[in-house]
């Protein structure tokens, strides 16, 4: 992935890249409906919401073979194990798809691996007891965290086989995503693919993620990333 030339994608498969990203607390039924419309005119890969718009978003985006991620732990990543599990569990039962979680990022913090390994497999066993499986994202929040505890997360993550690392809440005070930790999670990642998401707010951001080695982006600019591409 890294050193692809992005610079002749076409908007149709920049989309396909794209999680549609609604996590303000503020945001109503209708920010979730039109949210759901813009998936559907774009074409994005998947429309990510806060835990109690699951289903309703399940309920628009079923006829039009999109996905809904539901988030676990978010944004702080301090709940109990097993109050993820249950969050977890209940986002597929309204049918989310993929699920973001946070990891415990003080555990990771404070060098307790053992604590964040069982706290992903909390969540990542019903995950893959689901029927279909759905996918995991565990979001590490990469910019509190020194460079040998980010990499022991990737390879952490990837020994267990989760789908996706993530950079980022992108609600922490110290930013989202950047291409250097972008680069660093792709080379220690394992089996994992990369998510970024933090700050994206425009088509350049996004192409020099995708060159740096992320395979999804999450943002809540992907219209304005599309119109700026062209798309009206």
């Amino acid at each position: 992935m890294p050193g692809t030339n992005f610079k002749e994608i076409s908007p149709q498969e920049l989309a396909g890249y794209i999680d549609h990203t609604l996590l303000k607390p503020e945001a109503g039924p209708e920010a979730v409906e039109q949210l759901c419309a813009e998936v559907i005119k774009y074409g994005f890969a998947m429309a990510c919401v806060n835990p109690c718009y699951v289903r309703w978003a399940a309920e628009l985006l079923a006829d039009h073979l999109r996905g809904v991620c539901g988030v676990v732990g978010f944004p702080l990543g301090a709940n109990q194990s097993r109050i993820k599990q249950a969050e977890a569990e209940r986002n597929i039962q309204d049918g989310a798809s993929e699920i973001d979680m946070v990891i415990n990022i003080g555990a990771a913090a404070a060098g307790d691996f053992d604590y964040v390994r069982q706290d992903i497999e909390a969540v990542l066993r019903p995950c893959r007891e689901a029927k279909p499986t759905v996918g995991l994202k565990v979001i590490l929040e990469m910019g509190v965290l020194g460079r040998q505890t980010k990499i022991r997360l990737c390879k952490l993550a990837g020994d267990l086989g989760v789908d996706f690392i993530k950079t980022s809440t992108g609600m922490h005070e110290t930013g989202g995503a950047t291409v250097e930790d972008v680069e660093l999670m792709y080379e220690h990642r394992g089996g994992c693919k990369v998510k970024t998401s933090g700050g994206i707010r425009d088509m350049r951001t996004a192409l020099a993620m995708l060159a740096a080695g992320a395979e999804r982006i999450g943002t809540s600019w992907g219209r304005m990333i599309m119109e700026e591409m062209g798309v009206k």
